[in-house]
């Protein structure tokens, strides 16, 4: 063990931004990250999990979530809050990807990295829907016939939420994670907010174009499949590409040391 202790400070001068910043993907919160934020900071990083607006103990009700704006406030907030030649590393997970796209257009000076886990990495122009549309059904389908919307307004009024059921979740998104993070998630997880997730995001090439992307894979994704994972990746390429064997949607869960290595390997990318 002190082999690799001693190597420690001389690994973390190499990383120019040792806050590495946690956004949850839909229905998750801060506490998903749990395992992640104990190993970063096991190895001297600076982890920060942020809980979405209507997400986690934020205590906004999720029909009140309307915009991208307004879900990643917190992040935006953040961000706004670091001094001014501070930056950060950001990692977002499945529908908070575009949380960090919209950061990533918003706050670029910002952002050092960019990390996308799983998540919808969207085109200008996409909605964050369009991604999860291969395994949902198109957004008019979904909005016709889901039995999983809620209703937050009424029932005359238009959906402002969705929730999977327990089966369905299991299937879904954790068809690789230990029993007992099931069950941490199925009594944390809170209703989707609809409006974010059906919002085109505006991208241009001189803000999100230029900041640096990395993308992490999970292959044996039920939620997004590696097919639709290697599209995001296609359509939009990043600087950087890792993949995680025997992962479901939830590396955080399912494969958290793996999903640490990859975190190291591209905070210490120059």
């Amino acid at each position: 063990m002190t082999a690799s202790y001693a190597k420690l400070p001389e690994f973390l001068e190499n990383i120019k931004s040792k806050k590495i910043v946690l956004i949850h993907g839909e229905g998750f919160g801060a506490w998903c990250w749990y395992k992640t934020i104990a190993l970063l900071e096991e190895t001297g990083l600076l982890p920060v999990a942020l809980d979405l607006t209507g997400s986690g103990i934020d205590l906004t009700d999720t029909k009140d979530v309307r915009t991208l704006a307004q879900y990643s406030k917190p992040l935006t907030d953040y961000l706004q809050s670091l001094q001014a030649d501070e930056q950060v590393i950001v990692v977002g997970h499945s529908g908070g990807g575009a949380c960090v796209s919209y950061a990533l257009e918003h706050f670029p000076e910002k952002i050092s990295k960019a990390v996308f886990l799983a998540a919808t990495m969207v085109s200008n122009e996409q909605k964050p829907f369009d991604v999860f549309a291969e395994q949902l059904g198109s957004a008019e389908l979904f909005m016709k016939e889901s039995k999983f919307l809620i209703f937050g307004n009424g029932n005359d009024e238009p959906p402002t939420g969705f929730r999977f059921e327990k089966q369905q979740m299991n299937g879904l998104y954790f068809n690789q994670s230990p029993t007992k993070d099931i069950a941490l998630a199925m009594v944390s997880m809170r209703p989707i907010p609809l409006g974010p997730m059906m919002e085109k995001l505006s991208l241009t090439p001189e803000k999100y174009g230029k900041g640096r992307r990395f993308y992490i894979q999970t292959l044996e994704d039920h939620v997004l499949s590696p097919d639709v994972q290697e599209k995001l990746v296609r359509e939009n390429p990043p600087e950087g590409i890792f993949k995680i064997k025997g992962s479901d949607h939830c590396p955080f869960f399912s494969k958290p040391q793996s999903l640490h290595k990859i975190l190291l390997e591209i905070a210490q990318i120059p």
